[in-house]
């Protein structure tokens, strides 16, 4: 089976065409070597792609027939990811939100007012 199809079936990718343009950016690599989205894929083999700031390592176990739903991926591949990478992209979303919480939009005018309180001085051009 073609590795685009592959990664589509066990469902890592929501459509082949996004598989496809993750392997002309080079992102997919099977067994170490970088892959074409035409390149068979056969048990044993050890896919890497990097996926969401998560490089992902998984080994094929079987060949599906085609797309499987969620709960049966597990029989067709071992995901091999460290857990740590996991842990690493939570502290990332954690990191982004300590600045402004998600969904509070633009500084209002209250805002502005406040930090002008602070004495943060903001140039205007």
């Amino acid at each position: 089976m073609r590795v685009d199809k592959y990664l589509w079936c066990v469902r890592y990718y929501k459509t082949r065409n996004m598989v496809t343009e993750a392997c002309r950016k080079n992102q997919i690599t099977v067994n170490g070597q970088v892959a074409k989205a035409s390149r068979e894929v056969f048990p044993m083999d050890k896919i890497t792609f990097r996926k969401d700031q998560i490089t992902y390592i998984i080994t094929v176990l079987d060949i599906p027939l085609n797309r499987v739903g969620a709960k049966l991926v597990d029989i067709y591949r071992k995901d091999e990811t460290p857990p740590e990478t996991f842990a690493h992209l939570e502290l990332l979303k954690l990191s982004k939100e300590h600045y402004r919480k998600t969904g509070t939009g633009r500084p209002t005018k209250k805002d502005r007012r406040d930090l002008d309180e602070f004495g943060f001085e903001v140039d205007e051009e």
